[in-house]
């Protein structure tokens, strides 16, 4: 291992005490120059090194009086439009006809650019939070597999700048919807409500970024911010805003190098937001560098101080009227969702949030659905279409809604066969209506009720779609088939006493008296 200079000296100068070694036996034992010797004799401490004047630079100078008005000229031109060291070089060699090198050029621009002070070194000043004070919001993107499907996600986070415990949720958009639907979740996980929250200028927030750091804010980011009664600082646009949030900058890519790599592989958005909210729990556990207690033992302290979350929640779902198309979808942000075809052709009200995209009549729920990811995405329900399919059973075999229900799962093996043996029996029309016909009772019976008729059916080769449901009538109401009796509580409600004729006799007896 190098030796320091104060370490050579300080042998040197035990070796002359301890053994009393001249100059010349000293510079030979440690291969250093005689006067190095005497330096380390004279003062423990070596001596400063010696400061040589700069070189000259023959290929650079006869330039630097032209490369520095270059410079000074840029202060005052637009920012997108000012040298860039490349540039330099390429003005020298055109119009001056200089032969130097890029490197060359490069190196002077950056060591002359820090002297005239046009590298600007912003100095960031150290601040504690006090508990509850204050939280930070971002979205962070990254990429999941969902259902086989490689698809971009935006991750919320929140995180509380005392304490530094973070709430993340995953969506597959970062629209206003999400935006509001984050702070409700991540209120409710935390517990309580910050009494400020910084933010960049997101859209979801911010309609216009005005002069300072005033902002014209969307309405209903102002409802949410009365609803929960915190306060919002906004950052500088840009980069030069990006260090006034960097407590959620390094959250989410820490989390994100953390548990998200690789990248997860899961069936459902709903179990992604499972695996990040485990994630989220061992972070507790976690201790940020340079303070002395975990993030839980922090937040414990910290929860106290927090506003009491209000007893009604904020419902951060966006509210708008669609028509319904003639094949009985409304399109939602480019995207198509079915509701029943009775209501092709009229307009219905959908409740659009960041999962779920609903449709009402009224008050009356007529269609729910996971919102869909990316654009000119049809998410059908075969339910919506029977009564259509009932008069048009030709269009099941083919019918998008169908290929979907199998996906889903919602169509299974068993309706298959029952499908299959009833065209076979009966014939493709009339066999497609019999399983339509079942299909429709799934909307009164249990579905493994009626899966366990349709295999007595088609075991028994009795195909009858009536017959189906009345033996899943059967299986849904626990009947006893060895004793061949329906349970006395089921049908005790249509129990009638026997007729009698005992009136008719007591008058036919008084009237012979």
């Amino acid at each position: 291992m190098a030796r320091s200079r104060v370490e050579v000296f300080e042998q040197i100068r035990r070796d002359r005490r301890i053994e009393g070694l001249s100059i010349r036996e000293l510079a030979n034992r440690h291969g250093v120059h005689r006067r190095t010797v005497r330096q380390a004799l004279a003062s423990a401490v070596p001596p400063a090194r010696k400061q040589y004047p700069s070189r000259s630079r023959p290929a650079i100078d006869p330039y630097a009086a032209i490369i520095d008005t270059w410079l000074t000229a840029d202060q005052t031109a637009p920012v997108k439009q000012r040298h860039t060291a490349r540039r330099i070089w390429q003005r020298l060699v055109t119009e001056h006809g200089a032969s130097c090198s890029e490197v060359t050029v490069s190196r002077y621009v950056a060591r002359r650019r820090g002297e005239l002070g046009m590298r600007r070194v912003e100095v960031a000043v150290p601040q504690d939070h006090e508990p509850g004070a204050e939280a930070e919001v971002d979205f962070g993107e990254f990429w999941a597999r969902i259902g086989g499907e490689l698809i971009k996600c935006w991750m919320f986070v929140m995180r509380l700048s005392c304490s530094g415990r973070a709430f993340h949720v995953a969506f597959t958009t970062q629209a206003q919807e999400a935006f509001l639907q984050g702070h409700v979740l991540a209120f409710n996980h935390i517990g309580g409500v910050p009494a400020r929250i910084r933010y960049d200028n997101l859209k979801p927030a911010v309609v216009k970024v005005l002069k300072g750091r005033n902002r014209t804010e969307s309405d209903r980011f102002i409802a949410l911010r009365s609803h929960y009664g915190f306060d919002s600082f906004f950052c500088r646009p840009g980069k030069d805003g990006a260090h006034e949030k960097g407590g959620v900058e390094g959250e989410i890519g820490r989390f994100r190098r953390r548990h998200l790599v690789p990248v997860p592989d899961v069936a459902s958005l709903a179990e992604l937001n499972r695996f990040i909210a485990a994630a989220d729990l061992l972070d507790d556990t976690r201790v940020i560098t340079g303070r002395p207690h975990t993030i839980a033992e922090a937040f414990s302290s910290e929860v106290p101080q927090l506003q009491d979350l209000p007893v009604e929640e904020f419902d951060p779902a966006l509210v708008l009227r669609a028509r319904v198309d003639l094949r009985s979808r409304i399109s939602v942000r480019q995207c198509y969702y079915s509701v029943p075809a009775r209501y092709a052709g009229r307009r219905v009200t959908v409740r659009l949030s960041a999962t779920t995209v609903e449709a009402y009549d009224g008050a009356k729920l007529v269609a729910a659905h996971e919102r869909a990811a990316g654009r000119h995405v049809e998410v059908l329900a075969l339910d919506h279409y029977l009564e259509v399919l009932a008069v048009k059973p030709g269009a099941l075999p083919g019918a998008t809604a169908l290929a979907q229900a199998k996906n889903s799962g919602a169509f299974t093996s068993v309706h298959q066969r029952f499908w299959d043996a009833a065209r076979r029996s009966r014939g493709d029309a009339a066999g497609t209506r019999a399983l339509i016909e079942v299909l429709l009772a799934h909307r009164s019976l249990p579905a493994l009720a009626l899966q366990e008729a349709m295999n007595t059916a088609v075991s028994s080769g009795i195909c009858d779609p009536q017959v189906v449901v009345i033996e899943a009538r059967r299986h849904s109401y626990g009947e006893d088939r060895s004793a061949g009796a329906v349970p006395i509580g089921v049908w005790a409600r249509y129990d009638r006493p026997a007729p009698t004729l005992a009136g008719y006799d007591v008058l036919l007896t008084g009237s012979e008296g």
